[in-house]
């Protein structure tokens, strides 16, 4: 049986060496390798492939944020130098995470482990959802957010967004000129952004504070949020209670 294969890593070096290691490995056959995210999003929609070499930190679209926007992904084997992603790797249920610079002995580990996984459904161990866990109660705020829409993935820069809406299973991102869905929960939202920031007013919006600019009386000890762009939405009263908390009102 023959594992279809692609390498994503901006690094030529650090595709040299898997190309390299991989020789060993003769049911293992690379049919793609790519130096960005964004083509090597395309390239994993478009050829399916069983295995993904996946590096994390690249420019313009990181291995996670990838990742997040594929809805069937292959087996996923993380190499990266930055070690604080471990955690969120492992979240998205990769086979291994390997630390630049790796061992060859410890490169084939984790080649076994994919190997052993192949065609089977994966479901992360208890080890893993402690991970999972320990990340959710020291999360790492969002600083950006990859969202697609048809064919077009965007990186929305969580600064610019005015507020996030509820929409089912979803969650819409309003910035300035467009508006991006994205299929997290507002509970994850909320946890993921910075508090002093961004507040759930309701229990389907969450506001930039910074676009605030004003708060007004609705009716029944119920508020209205307006931002800086017109748009008026309604607090509750935790919300306000979150609000005032908040800006020191």
């Amino acid at each position: 049986m023959s594992i279809r294969t692609l390498l994503i890593d901006d690094e030529q070096p650090a595709r040299d060496v898997i190309k390299h290691y991989l020789k060993d490995f003769e049911n293992i056959t690379i049919i793609g390798e790519y130096s960005d995210g964004f083509s090597g999003l395309k390239a994993i929609q478009e050829l399916k492939p069983d295995l993904v070499f996946l590096d994390v930190q690249m420019p313009r679209l990181t291995g996670l944020e990838l990742l997040e926007l594929l809805e069937h992904p292959p087996l996923i084997i993380f190499s990266t130098a930055y070690d604080q992603y471990a955690l969120k790797a492992f979240e998205m249920n990769a086979i291994d995470y390997l630390l630049k610079p790796y061992s060859k002995e410890r490169f084939v580990q984790s080649v076994q482990k994919a190997l052993a996984m192949v065609g089977k459904d994966i479901k992360p161990n208890a080890q893993v959802e402690n991970l999972v866990k320990s990340l959710d109660e020291n999360p790492e705020y969002l600083q950006r957010i990859a969202v697609k829409s048809r064919h077009k993935v965007s990186v929305v820069p969580v600064d610019d967004i005015f507020f996030m809406e509820a929409e089912g299973d979803y969650v819409m991102l309003h910035t300035s000129d467009a508006k991006h869905l994205k299929e997290k929960t507002m509970k994850y939202f909320e946890i993921h952004l910075d508090p002093s920031q961004f507040i759930r007013i309701h229990r389907s919006f969450i506001v930039n504070a910074k676009f605030i600019d004003r708060i007004e009386y609705y009716d029944k000890e119920t508020y209205a949020v307006i931002l800086k762009n017109g748009t008026k939405l309604r607090a509750s009263t935790s919300g306000y209670k979150l609000l005032k908390q908040v800006l020191n009102m």
